[in-house]
């Protein structure tokens, strides 16, 4: 149940109402900016909720137990405060959601209905729809450690501790968007920086960071596939750096980086075929130890 003030409450059971949305987003680097659907510029809780940003609630919806539950907003890019840059880099991932029904007259009356976190966001060429989250999400996030054979670890953090160098580079050729190649990179074999990250450091895509899906060489350059395509055109003489992927396994850990003490995997756990599998003779003697003395 929603304990909606009295006040309110009595706004909302007359003939005409003069009701609104507002929406706060904090992002993770404390920014906080507000949002309203009513055609004047309204404050309360110390945020300004700037009008007629072209931002609405699109869908809503509410789940008992465990089912993430939430609902989207759409908008323009026009949206004061909210461009296509910024959300392509990333700025508003896992912002804090805020979302109430204000009466725009008394805005003392009100009632907070939904928050939560931007989940997914979709673009398009002028507008953004925004998947807001609730805080069930909690439960679909990893906690604690996982035993796997692969390690744990993510290249390059404390647990890992391997010291990550990045190689800096510039694109000679690109298709745009996923694709670019870089010269004085052929030293490096192919599918080092597989699974690596790579950063755009000039041009209007500066800051932007990618996956990298595939590395590999052509001649004397490097030939990058990226998962995610910046928001900008990628065009000949972006700089970038990029650093080396780890595709987790103990024979990289130990070959490539030579860190084979931090590993954070379990590379001698059995799998499913060698527990389903039964005994045959000859398997020699199962009794718990280590299947590799």
């Amino acid at each position: 149940m929603r304990d909606i003030p009295s006040g309110l409450a009595a706004h909302i059971e007359t003939a005409a109402t003069t009701l609104c949305h507002c929406w706060s987003l904090t992002r993770r680097d404390g920014l906080v900016l507000g949002f309203t659907d009513h055609d004047r510029r309204l404050s309360f809780d110390g945020i300004d909720f700037a009008a007629t940003t072209g931002l609405e609630a699109a869908e809503s919806a509410a789940e008992l137990g465990f089912a993430i539950g939430g609902g989207e907003v759409a908008g323009a890019f026009a949206a004061f405060g909210l461009n296509e840059s910024d959300l392509a880099h990333g700025l508003y991932d896992d912002a804090r959601v805020r979302i109430w029904l204000v009466n725009w007259a008394v805005s003392d009356q009100r009632v907070l209905l939904e928050e939560g976190f931007v989940g997914e966001i979709k673009r398009g060429e002028a507008s953004f729809t925004a998947e807001i989250r609730s805080f069930a999400k909690a439960f679909d996030e990893e906690r604690g450690r996982l035993y796997l054979r692969s390690c744990s670890a993510d290249l390059g953090d404390a647990r890992c501790g391997v010291a990550l160098a990045a190689t800096e580079g510039h694109v000679v050729e690109s298709d745009g968007r996923l694709s670019l190649s870089a010269g004085g990179m052929a030293s490096y074999a192919d599918g080092h920086f597989t699974g690596g990250r790579l950063i755009f450091t000039s041009s209007a895509n500066a800051g932007f960071a990618a996956e990298v899906k595939r590395h590999g060489r052509e001649g004397s350059r490097a030939l990058f596939q990226l998962w995610e395509a910046p928001a900008a055109e990628v065009l000949p003489g972006d700089g970038f750096r990029v650093t080396p992927g780890c595709d987790k396994s103990f024979a990289t850990c130990r070959a490539k980086f030579a860190n084979g003490v931090n590993f954070r995997g379990f590379p001698h756990m059995p799998t499913n075929d060698f527990i389903i599998g039964g005994v045959r003779p000859g398997d020699g003697a199962l009794d718990g130890g280590s299947l590799f003395r």
